[in-house]
């Protein structure tokens, strides 16, 4: 068999939990294979006990869903395991997707217990898909999150996503780029995320290059040559203002500026980041290298890069690996996908799952979500979810509630809405208009400009109101009773 390459765009339908063919099976074996179903993909809590999400990953679960098959090897694999019978492999030789997908755009703030995906179509196919879905929209959700996070405490200056070398797997290299840049990072160092996704990328040397040479200043003259209008240097390799700086500083001295270049940059990855910069400033300026910019890395997160702008550090752009690529401080975005309804003669039936744990109890029904906007700061005021068919008049007052702390509410006026669920796929088909990276990064930027402060804060930031419409949560709290009342 040939060695898969990431570019093939392989076909993923075989990444499944097997517990999701043996459900598969068992819906065939017992007449429920067709179905119709629903189900929500949502997620329960924001990483780092963050203010907001931001979901992305929708272009890959696109392109998953659209080459959904199963081959003649996946067909032998299945079969060999002796598990499944004749009629249920003939059934998935046969697979073809039929199923309604909804979600939210990506690069969207989004809030805990609100679906970001939702799935309509008989209950084999859905339940088939939720494997991939949940780990396409949970990884790149999960990467673009801690992207925002750390590009907001830059504070407007460039920040680029190093961390190729340390993601888990060459996959997450690449769409964790992909997710970073939707995030707010400027470029990447992964050349084949730029490759593939037309991201801008950035790399100069390594300290192997600088080792290489008799001398720091040979290696900085060396790279001038080859780079002259392109000229960053890695100043860190010995001694950043002994040897580093001074050698920097010779170099567009005798090389660069005698041919008309300048130096554009140089590079700091160890030691004290914010005594080093400010006292590089210094030296730079005082040689009229006043244009030459100062890039840090060295395994930096927003809290970091806070405290080095607060500590008055001349930085100009940060490199950011590990702790971004990774999301190390929490690693996991924890999205699920539950049941909450069926189709029975045309009608849902709405499913939820209870729990002892109040976190875990879901939301029945077939939903919409839509956000309220402040008309004259045009900030987002609550998200509500909502049974399909509900209609909300922006002309009227419209009250909001806690849906466990029912006796908080609150009346919107002078508000406009938006429905965040677009159609993604009808029966099958794709009838979604696939969007640019580039685009997708402005949109999400444009988004977080209406999110308020309180909810943009690190630490304790303001919860975000994500309520349940009065049908809803009537729907809900009977289900609720009802159980209750069967098991006293």
């Amino acid at each position: 068999m040939d060695r898969i390459k990431w570019t093939d765009k392989t076909n993923m339908s075989m990444l499944t939990d097997f517990y999701e063919f043996t459900m598969s099976k068992g819906y065939l074996d017992d007449g429920n294979a067709d179905r119709i179903a629903y189900f929500d993909l949502f997620f329960r809590a924001v990483p780092e006990n963050g203010g907001y999400a931001i979901v992305a990953g929708l272009e890959q679960m696109i392109d998953y869903l659209q080459s959904m098959r199963f081959g003649a090897e996946d067909i032998d694999y299945l079969r060999s395991l002796g598990f499944f019978d004749d009629r249920f492999l003939s059934f998935l030789q046969t697979f073809r997707l039929e199923c309604d997908i909804w979600a939210i755009p990506e690069g969207t703030p989004v809030f805990p217990g609100e679906p970001l995906v939702k799935v309509r179509g008989p209950i084999a196919q859905a339940q088939l898909i939720e494997t991939m879905l949940l780990t396409t929209i949970n990884h790149q959700s999960l990467i673009a999150t801690k992207a925002s996070r750390i590009a907001r405490a830059a504070s407007g200056r460039t920040v680029f996503e190093f961390g190729a070398r340390r993601a888990q797997g060459y996959d997450a290299a690449v769409l964790g780029a992909r997710a970073a840049y939707i995030g707010g990072v400027t470029g990447t160092s992964c050349t084949i995320a730029g490759q593939q996704f037309d991201i801008p990328v950035f790399g100069t040397m390594a300290h192997s290059w600088v080792q290489l040479f008799d001398s720091e200043y040979e290696s900085f003259a060396a790279y001038a040559r080859s780079f002259p209008t392109e000229t960053y240097l890695l100043v860190d390799t010995y001694n950043v203002l002994k040897s580093g700086i001074p050698n920097a500083i010779a170099v567009a001295r005798e090389i660069l500026e005698p041919a008309g270049n300048r130096l554009k940059g140089i590079r700091i990855d160890s030691g004290d980041l914010a005594y080093l910069t400010k006292a590089a400033r210094q030296m730079l300026d005082d040689a009229g290298l006043t244009d030459c910019k100062i890039t840090v890395s060295n395994a930096l997160d927003e809290y970091i890069i806070r405290d080095l702008l607060i500590q008055g550090a001349c930085i100009d752009s940060f490199g950011v690996g590990e702790r971004l690529i990774t999301s190390r401080a929490e690693p996991v975005f924890g999205g699920v996908y539950k049941l909450s309804g069926v189709e029975i003669d045309g009608q849902v039936i709405p499913k939820m799952k209870i729990s002892e744990n109040v976190g875990k109890v879901t939301n029945p029904c077939s939903k919409d979500v839509f956000r309220f906007y402040d008309r004259e700061t045009g900030k987002a005021l609550a998200d509500v979810i909502t049974v399909v068919g509900e209609e909300i008049d922006e002309s009227l007052p419209y009250e909001i509630f806690d849906p466990v702390q029912t006796w908080k509410r609150k009346v919107l006026e002078n508000f406009s809405i938006r429905r965040l669920l677009e159609p993604i796929f009808i029966n099958g088909r794709c009838v979604y208009t696939r969007r640019d990276v580039r685009e997708i990064r402005e949109y999400c930027s444009r988004q977080l400009e209406t999110l308020w402060d309180s909810v943009l804060r690190f630490e304790n930031p303001q919860n975000y109101y994500v309520d349940l419409s009065e049908e809803l949560w009537n729907v809900r709290n009977e289900i609720l009773h009802n159980h209750r009342d069967n098991t006293i």
